[in-house]
């Protein structure tokens, strides 16, 4: 079984290396069809708690602008609880436990799947930690099915979406906003066009590239090319900084068993902490940290040492991080944040419960 296993590592070793160029991001992710009037519905759709079952979570309770568009916690609670971010509890007695994956940010998430020099077609956008969802649209709904994020046990998965429809369809204000029949399909490209408004492409990293030669100091271009050095980018490529491939480096879902991930993005790092799938790495110091100890373990791992280990992607071969990279590499992370930013919340909502959000 040992043999065998060397010998996959080994033959993947050997295939070509994947393209490591990383460039600016577009400066939009609109649609054609997202129109003005659409994108203002899907804001309002996106704080309204009446997508939610128990009338008391919307999108915007674990995707907030106060935290970057995540919530600042390892991981979610959703229903049974109260608060917001890393003061979110959830209620007392209540069954419900946090998630076990961290909440990813969904700013330039309409980016998601985009490569370096391939047209990009926003339908077969990965979603979540392990891209087992295609598109904004397709992902705007799962939540609502999910019943420790937004179902509870107030029905069954099968009819959270339509009796979410139903609840909107009573809602006067909202079959005016529609303008049309009120669908589980047209809420989910209403969500979806306004989340694509959610962008950051004028970060420091995006106007360098563009050839604005002074928008990064020297520190932070000494940093890209560390970053290219060190082989960051093997993994961390593209407009996004991602190849949206799932790698394993080690760390395992518990509830799952699931050991491979998608590579995160690395823009707005500065507002996105805490870090990994399972949100617990809670600073930028940590995580590189963590690639110190992981390097040293792939070469254990691929010298045929303890095999009792989850395995490892061979590209973590291909890394050489140096303790001295740390400093530089995190001036290049300063460079892909951007505090430009919509954090615009809606003062009501056409249900007239309580916006997500405010007190």
């Amino acid at each position: 079984m040992l043999t065998t296993f060397v010998v996959i590592l080994a033959a993947a070793a050997s295939e070509p290396l994947p393209n490591t160029k990383i460039e600016a991001l577009p400066k939009s992710a609109a649609l054609a069809s997202d129109t003005t009037s659409i994108v203002e519905l899907g804001r309002l759709l996106f704080f309204d708690p009446i997508l939610s079952a128990t009338r008391d979570v919307a999108c915007a309770t674990c995707h907030h602008p106060q935290h970057g568009w995540a919530d600042a916690r390892p991981t979610p609670l959703g229903v049974h609880a109260s608060g917001l971010g890393p003061r979110r509890k959830l209620a007392k007695g209540a069954e419900f436990f946090p998630l076990t994956r961290n909440t990813p940010t969904i700013l330039n998430a309409a980016f998601n799947g985009i490569e370096s020099d391939k047209p990009f077609d926003h339908s077969k956008s990965p979603m979540f930690w392990d891209n087992r969802i295609l598109s904004f649209e397709a992902q705007s709904l799962v939540p609502i099915r999910q019943r420790e994020e937004m179902r509870g046990d107030v029905c069954s998965e099968t009819h959270a979406v339509p009796a979410m429809v139903e609840r909107l369809k009573a809602i006067p204000e909202y079959v005016k906003l529609f303008n049309a029949e009120i669908t589980a399909e047209r809420v989910a490209q209403a969500i979806a066009a306004y989340e694509r408004t959610l962008i950051t492409p004028d970060s420091p990293f995006d106007r360098f590239m563009r050839g604005d030669k002074t928008a990064m100091n020297a520190e932070q271009q000494h940093g890209m090319e560390v970053f290219h050095r060190a082989g960051c980018s093997l993994c961390h490529n593209g407009p996004m900084l991602s190849d949206f491939k799932l790698h394993a480096i080690g760390l395992t879902d518990t509830a799952t068993q699931r050991y491979e991930f998608r590579t995160p993005s690395l823009r707005n790092l500065k507002h996105t902490a805490p870090y990994m799938h399972h949100g617990g790495t809670p600073t930028l110091d940590e995580v590189l940290l963590f690639y110190d100890r992981l390097m040293d373990q792939a070469a254990e791992t691929f010298e045929g040492g303890d095999t009792s280990l989850p395995p490892l992607d061979p590209l973590l071969r291909k890394m050489n991080m140096l303790p001295e990279d740390h400093t530089p590499l995190k001036a290049f992370l300063e460079a892909l944040n951007s505090d430009d930013y919509d954090k615009t919340v809606p003062q009501q909502v056409p249900s007239g419960l309580p916006v997500a959000g405010i007190p």
